[in-house]
């Protein structure tokens, strides 16, 4: 058992690469088949110590799962399941969370589910009880999640920051959002931030996704301190960090200014699988960068242009669709992904094929709409859907009839050209300090007549913590820009929670504010 762990201990700190070397000189090692046939021999007499450590060193030293040795081992470990102690139990759970599922692993680790059921009040160890969550993962009983919960709590006091990052790893492979837990971790993290490895911060990350659990503060500690040490990273690292950022729907906005500006120095860095991440990200973001952006969209262009004869329809679409929500317009890549034979192709791809013809559809308004050419309409066709609201739309029903008075005042549940609706529309006067009745702006159109369109949209069309839209719904509102409509976003979540009295003074001010009535700067590119 020592022998096996001492070579499990120096193995795991080579390079991926050292490590298939030695793996194989040590599996070819007539002294290793030795050890394996003595440790067959003797599996039922080891003690309860030297029968886990050497489970889990044959294991991390990728012996074969369905080898008569493991499975010996994984048997003799059930046989002797009440006589472990609670580190032993520790050692077991992280060998079996490297395992994979078979039918003795699946029994063994049933039985450490109860055995840690009847132990856990007796488990101090906030160590042993992050390898417990991670070997009993998604699948334990809620219950039992529970338990373990309430465990871990009352050893918080002496969280240390090594402890804060594991724990949140643990809580995703049990796949169970404490949030005690998970707000004490992420203030350590948040104080120890400086300290953390760079593979660690993605972990944190991911482990956030799979909880989704968002703490703005958490995300902005972690991209402050990427951000003041780009320097030390390159250009993989931040790559892999903006999209796990992206995953989240958080916008790091420094750092991808930054990134825009390493690739625009190395454009080579974007071969196409990088270059999809890239467009998906900032698109998704709805991120232009601040500096230099005519060359951020050159590059990229320029980098999609060496890719077409390689890349496939979807890709294609995808690359396009991504640009076209940043308002960009790649001509030849447009060229290449409207001929006949690619859209048909897109169109009859099975299960992708509604994904595809929407996005086929977005391209095809952005061409229209954020053509250098395209004048703002003096009509613009629209229809009403229903005279009924959504349940989540009734609250600012109800609260544009007491602030306007009359139903009349406003449209509800509008169609648009281009397959885009809009929760309510409201007319108002050149001067924008009178509300018009919708009957009497119908009968006689008047280019002075300004439309405000409100959209109430969920806290997931923004990305986390900000009112900054992400990516479609940034494309919506440019577009209804272009059609003559002044767009007021509202997060419907937020506007769900005010008083009644606090809505009414809410929408007032979105209605007659100034700021309600000024077009963004357009971000589309004339690159003709």
């Amino acid at each position: 058992t020592n022998s096996l762990t001492m070579a499990w201990r120096l193995f795991k700190n080579l390079s991926e690469e050292q490590q298939r070397y030695e793996k194989q000189l040590i599996f070819e090692h007539p002294a290793f088949v030795k050890l394996c046939q003595q440790l067959l021999r003797n599996a039922r007499r080891l003690t309860r110590g030297d029968l886990v450590f050497s489970l889990h060193a044959l294991v991390h030293l990728s012996v074969p799962q369905n080898t008569l040795l493991v499975q010996t081992l994984v048997r003799v470990c059930q046989e002797k399941l009440n006589q472990l102690d609670n580190r032993c139990i520790s050692v077991l759970a992280t060998t079996l969370a490297g395992m994979d599922k078979d039918k003795n692993v699946s029994a063994l680790q049933a039985g450490l589910q109860l055995l840690v059921e009847q132990r856990i009040s007796s488990i101090r160890d906030i160590f042993i009880l992050q390898n417990l969550m991670k070997c009993l993962g998604k699948d334990a009983p809620v219950f039992l999640k529970k338990k373990l919960e309430m465990a871990v709590l009352r050893e918080m006091d002496g969280l240390t920051f090594p402890n804060a990052l594991r724990m949140f790893l643990a809580l995703a492979a049990m796949d169970y959002c404490s949030l005690p837990i998970l707000n004490a971790c992420s203030k350590k993290i948040q104080e120890n931030v400086h300290d953390a490895p760079f593979r660690q911060l993605l972990l944190i990350l991911e482990a956030c996704h799979t909880l989704q659990y968002r703490n703005v503060k958490l995300f902005s500690a972690l991209a402050d301190y990427v951000n003041s040490t780009a320097y030390l990273w390159d250009k993989r690292q931040i790559f892999l960090f903006l999209s796990a950022c992206e995953t989240l729907g958080f916008q790091p906005t420094e750092l991808l200014d930054i990134f825009a500006e390493k690739v625009t120095e190395d454009p080579d860095f974007l071969n196409l699988k990088n270059l999809l991440v890239v467009l998906r990200v900032y698109s998704r973001l709805n991120h232009v960068p601040r500096v230099q952006k005519h060359l951020f969209f050159e590059t990229v262009h320029s980098c999609l242009n060496k890719c077409l004869p390689q890349i496939s329809n979807i890709e294609l679409l995808k690359a396009v669709y991504s640009l076209g929500i940043l308002g960009y317009l790649p001509h030849r890549a447009l060229d290449e992904l409207l001929q006949k034979d690619r859209q048909d192709e897109l169109k009859l791809a099975g299960d992708l094929k509604e994904q595809n013809t929407v996005m086929l559809r977005c391209v095809k308004t952005c061409m229209e709409l954020d053509s250098p050419s395209f004048t703002k309409p003096a009509f613009v066709l629209t229809e009403n859907l229903s005279s009924l609201v959504s349940l989540n739309l009734r609250k600012a029903q109800e609260t544009l009839i007491e602030l306007l008075g009359d139903e009349n005042m406003f449209r509800q549940n509008v169609r648009l050209p281009y397959k885009y609706h809009i929760d309510f529309e409201i007319r108002m006067d050149s001067d924008r300090k009178k509300v018009l009745p919708i009957a009497a702006t119908d009968d006689h159109p008047d280019s002075h007549v300004q439309r405000l369109a409100f959209l109430f949209a969920p806290m997931s069309a923004f990305c986390v913590g900000t009112t900054h839209p992400q990516g479609k719904l940034a494309m919506k509102k440019r577009h209804l820009n272009k059609l003559g409509y002044h767009v007021i976003l509202i997060q419907n979540k937020k506007f769900q929670e005010m008083k009644n009295e606090d809505a009414v003074e809410f929408l007032k001010r979105k209605i007659y504010s100034e700021d309600a009535f000024s077009f963004p700067e357009a971000i589309v590119q004339d690159n003709n």
